[in-house]
């Protein structure tokens, strides 16, 4: 069967794009593509009919073909006057450089209300004003598209109703990880790590939690990627690690040691050559030699660190030369224990705070970005079917210098 204005498809859509900072991937699936009543670009659109169940079409487009092209007249100077007092409270003391915020916050613009919760970006601030940019994110970006058509469906019949634009919705929030201007966004005012307990963490682990923290299509994907980004020769550390490490079970590991604060769920992690007990936020010096390791990950726990800094050049003195450091996070955690600024952010914004951890500390290079999103949920996951999606992905990783 071909893809045509009778049939339906799922469709992947993977966007690469370069910045000065690393190379970045966003995929989207979007499980039910209609190409008669769907809005895609045209030359998209043609580029998609007559094709078939796994079929790879690559295009590639200019800085603003894909999205609005960025344009000065949409950097604004908002008098602080015209700032919603109450708003602003709920979503920061201090509007920050770089940082992102919703619309609403804002007042006396044109076509902005209160309920508005789309980004903006603060690009500037003085004692009088703030300088707010309204361009897309990806405004100033080339991009490259590779779209794989998933499998493809006879439409039994055409009914009304909404019509999805495809990539307006996979390109809301990729771009957001990336500096402005070449200046650290700033994160680190405000007490970003303060936490709404800030008590003993071995206390809150003390019982063991021999649950998932993702769904098993989200497992999935991070595996995958694992397998993508790892070699059977190499030493892994996995750091804040549980009972579930989710490495690849094809690659035979050199040895893989785990460190984390629960030592039942260690020991129940089947993956594990050797495991410590060992808090970090009480002490971020990580207890191995100076390059020991091949790789280290760190998976679904980064949102809890509260010297996060200490913690990465701590990662780079155990890692041998060109090793690689793997972040992954969903937009599930505990609330408690995750730092304050992490709840506040943009999923793609949590993004930028990670690559802010790697530029920071200076001892490593070749950044990525990777986002994983769309997916359908298992229907045996037992939040389903009231979370339709699977937990979206994203990862983190570098390597040393």
């Amino acid at each position: 069967m071909k893809t045509g204005t009778d049939t339906t498809a799922a469709i992947d859509f993977n966007f690469s794009w370069n910045s000065e900072y690393g190379t970045h991937h966003e995929t989207y699936h979007a499980a039910k593509v209609n190409f008669w009543t769907d809005r895609l670009p045209d030359a998209i659109r043609q580029s998609l009919i007559g094709r078939r169940s796994g079929d790879v079409i690559e295009s590639k487009f200019s800085a603003g073909e894909l999205t609005p092209a960025f344009n000065r007249n949409n950097i604004f100077a908002v008098p602080r006057s015209q700032l919603n007092e109450r708003l602003l409270r709920k979503n920061a003391t201090v509007l920050r450089n770089g940082r992102f915020y919703p619309k609403g916050i804002l007042s006396g613009l044109p076509g902005i209300f209160s309920a508005n919760i789309q980004p903006f970006r603060c690009v500037g601030t003085d004692e009088k004003s703030i300088q707010a940019n309204f361009n897309h994110s990806l405004s100033n970006h080339e991009l490259r598209l590779d779209t794989t058509i998933k499998n493809i469906r006879a439409k039994e019949t055409e009914r009304g109703g909404t019509r999805t634009d495809w990539v307006e919705t996979a390109l809301t929030g990729p771009g957001m990880q990336v500096r402005w201007n070449g200046d650290a966004t700033d994160f680190f005012s405000d007490n970003p790590f303060d936490r709404t307990d800030n008590s003993d963490d071995s206390a809150f682990y003390t019982r063991p939690r021999l649950v998932q923290h993702i769904d098993n299509q989200a497992i999935r994907v991070l595996t995958d990627m694992y397998a993508t980004l790892l070699r059977s020769d190499m030493a892994i550390l996995d750091l804040m690690s549980s009972w579930q490490s989710h490495l690849p079970e094809n690659l035979h590991f050199k040895s893989i040691s785990g460190l984390g604060l629960n030592g039942e769920e260690l020991k129940h992690n089947p993956q594990l050559d050797a495991h410590t007990v060992h808090d970090l936020n009480k002490n971020p010096t990580l207890p191995f030699n100076t390059h020991q390791f091949d790789a280290v990950i760190c998976a679904l726990s980064v949102e809890y660190l509260i010297d996060p800094l200490t913690i990465f050049q701590e990662v780079a003195r155990v890692l041998k030369p060109s090793g690689i450091f793997i972040v992954s996070f969903s937009n599930r955690w505990f609330p408690p224990k995750a730092i304050n600024i992490w709840k506040e952010m943009h999923e793609f914004e949590r993004v930028g705070l990670v690559m802010e951890y790697f530029l920071a500390e200076g001892s490593y290079e070749k950044l990525h970005t990777y986002s994983m999103r769309g997916l359908p949920r298992p229907t045996d996951d037992k939040y389903f079917p009231q979370m339709l999606f699977s937990d979206p992905i994203y990862l983190v990783w570098g390597q040393t210098r």
